[in-house]
C-alpha cells in the first residue's frame, strides 16, 4: 500500500466481523464413526452441546488458534487437523457477526483424553448418527466434515489417522466401511489396497477370533500422501 493511499484509509470507517475457528472431532468407536463435543457454559446456548472453538486472536494464525482451541477446551494435543470450509451466515450467532473457519482433527479413540476445559462443564464422545441437539450451525458444519471425509477416502491416506500405528487388513476394511457407510468386498478390497504400496508388514501378528492370527501393518511413512484408495473399490 502506498503512503499516499495509506494515509486515506481509515478502518474505523468499516464494520469489522469477528472470526472463529471451530473443530470437528472424529475418531471410530465400537464401530461406530463418533465426534467430539462440549457442553458450553456461558450463552449464547449455555447447556448445549457445541463443537470445541475459539474467537481467533489477532496475533494468531488461524491454525494456531483451532490448535488452542482443542487444547483449551477440551484438553486434546498433537492430533492431525485439516481445515475444512468457511460459514458466513450473517445469523449463525446471535452475539454479533461472526465467522468460523471450519477444522477437523481425526484421532484414534484411545490416544486422547480429553476433557473440560474453562468455557466447557463437560465433554462426550457422540456417534455421527445419534448427535444431540447444538449451539449454532455446529450440526450444519458436522455434516459438511461427514460429507468431506467421505470424499477424502476417495483421494488421500487420511482414514489412517483414525487408526491405532498397527492396525490388520481387517480392522483398516471395518474403518473404511464405517465411514463410506458400505460394505467392501473383502477379496478385492485386501488385493487393492496392498497393490497401492501404502502399507507394510510389521512382522507381528494378532489373534482375530477362532482362524489364525492376522499380519499386523502400518502406514509407511515414505508412501504417497495422496493415494487414489477409495476409487480401486467400486
Amino acid at each position: 500500500m502506498s503512503v499516499e493511499l495509506s494515509a486515506k484509509y481509515d478502518p474505523n470507517q468499516f464494520e469489522r466481523p469477528s472470526v472463529t475457528v471451530d473443530v470437528v472431532i472424529f475418531s471410530l468407536d465400537k464401530n461406530e464413526l463418533k465426534v467430539l463435543l462440549i457442553k458450553r457454559l456461558a450463552p449464547p446456548f449455555a447447556n448445549m452441546w457445541a463443537i470445541p472453538g475459539s474467537f481467533v486472536q489477532i496475533d494468531e494464525s488461524l491454525e494456531e488458534a483451532a490448535v488452542r482451541a482443542l487444547a483449551d477446551e477440551t484438553g486434546v494435543e498433537d492430533v492431525y487437523t485439516e481445515q475444512l470450509y468457511t460459514f458466513g451466515n450473517p445469523g449463525r450467532d446471535p452475539r454479533t457477526r461472526v465467522i468460523t473457519v471450519a477444522y477437523f482433527a481425526l484421532v484414534p479413540h484411545d490416544a486422547i483424553h480429553h476433557k473440560a476445559g474453562r468455557d466447557a462443564s463437560e465433554t462426550g464422545w457422540f456417534a455421527i448418527s445419534q448427535l444431540p441437539s447444538l449451539a449454532f450451525d455446529h450440526a450444519e458444519i458436522i455434516e459438511y466434515a461427514h460429507t468431506r471425509l467421505r470424499y477424502k477416502l476417495e483421494y488421500s491416506s487420511v482414514g489412517f489417522q483414525l487408526l491405532p500405528d498397527v492396525f490388520t487388513l481387517s480392522e483398516l476394511q471395518k474403518a473404511y466401511e464405517i465411514i463410506l457407510e458400505e460394505p467392501l468386498d473383502k477379496r478385492n478390497f485386501r488385493r487393492k489396497i496392498l497393490s497401492a504400496e501404502i502399507l507394510e508388514e510389521t512382522g507381528e501378528k494378532k489373534k482375530e477370533g477362532e482362524g489364525r492370527p492376522a499380519m499386523l501393518y502400518r502406514y509407511r511413512e515414505d508412501a504417497v500422501a495422496e493415494v487414489k484408495t477409495r476409487r480401486l473399490f467400486p
